[in-house]
């Protein structure tokens, strides 16, 4: 009898067992991750801690660092990646909206950025279709700091007087280079691995970066003797995660784009620190009314690139937005065109 009743647990203990669902096993994944400084930079950093959290997502990251943007771009459209962490400007060729993110001028400060940030990284199927094109999604999004001209002579300090010189742009963002002929200056195509020597070795007149790059890339070489930075946001650097959808589960890039809002003080702890590593001497401080020509310029601009293509003119909408949430005394506030 004790056999029997034996048996029939077993039975109903299998039967039960069959019932539940098994548990899936994680999917391995390589992530190319573009960090300038390589396995030792802070962007690496944190996707060492976002592998960490993606276990419980269910995907084993293995990273990969790259030094080479464009090989980290080109590795991921070929399938050697299933995923890749580049800048911005990259991120375009994957997706309109989050790679219009660098528009210039579009984003004056942290503040609006966070706010941007906060809106790209919420999980409503209105914002999960616009990071997805095609069979890459937009997993995320970390701030570089806002971007600024780098001169070699303090003297530039006007809109007038940019005309004439050479700047460094890049060679795969061509609203640089619009931008730069639009106010008579000469663009130099350049790339992220070149644009610092060649403004180190007086190959150019002015560069455009992040304060970050003013220690690493010793941009403080390029601007002695009588250099400096005009203190006027040009745009917001993002590095951002691009997946190859087919390659994750469903709910991973919503996970992923929320755990990396969540770092995003962190990278602003090391953008505000490379910024007081700058000298107070370098600083240029442009006139208001100067600085009241460029916003007009940049607007004028945006609204030409978003018409041939540039940029993605919904984001554009989002941005604008969120500058007239901040100040809504400016004057495309009241006359919204973008």
């Amino acid at each position: 009898m004790r056999y029997f009743k034996a048996l029939a647990m077993a039975a109903v203990t299998a039967l039960g067992a069959a019932a539940l669902p098994a548990q899936a096993a994680n999917v391995d994944r390589t992530f190319c991750v573009f960090d300038i400084i390589g396995a030792n930079g802070d962007i690496y950093n944190v996707m060492k801690d976002y592998r960490t959290s993606a276990v419980n997502w269910g995907v084993n990251v293995h990273l990969k660092p790259y030094t080479d943007e464009k090989i980290a771009a080109e590795d991921l459209k070929a399938g050697q990646c299933d995923a890749a962490v580049i800048t911005g400007l990259r991120v375009r060729q994957f997706n309109s909206y989050s790679g219009s993110m660098e528009a210039i001028g579009a984003i004056p400060d942290y503040d609006q950025l966070r706010t941007v940030f906060q809106v790209l990284s919420s999980n409503n199927d209105s914002i999960n279709s616009k990071l997805t094109s095609g069979n890459y999604t937009i997993a995320g999004l970390l701030p570089m700091g806002a971007a600024y001209l780098f001169v070699k002579d303090r003297e530039i300090d006007t809109v007038g007087e940019l005309s004439g010189k050479s700047i460094a742009v890049m060679d795969y963002d061509p609203a640089q280079g619009q931008m730069a002929s639009k106010v008579g200056m000469s663009p130099v195509q350049s790339d992220i691995t070149n644009f610092a020597g060649r403004f180190n070795n007086n190959s150019v007149d002015i560069c455009f970066a992040p304060v970050v790059a003013y220690a690493a890339l010793e941009l403080y070489k390029g601007m002695q003797p009588d250099g400096g930075i005009i203190r006027y946001t040009l745009g917001q650097l993002t590095t951002q995660v691009v997946l190859r959808k087919d390659k994750f589960p469903e709910d991973f890039a919503p996970q992923s784009r929320k755990f990396l809002f969540g770092q995003y003080d962190r990278a602003m702890t090391v953008i505000k620190n490379a910024e007081k590593e700058v000298d107070p001497k370098w600083w240029i401080d442009i006139p208001p009314k100067d600085e009241a020509r460029y916003d007009e310029m940049l607007r004028e601009a945006r609204i030409d690139m978003t018409k041939s293509g540039i940029y993605n003119k919904d984001l554009m909408t989002l941005l604008r937005k969120v500058r007239c949430k901040y100040d809504s005394a400016r004057a495309e506030c009241a006359n919204p065109v973008e």
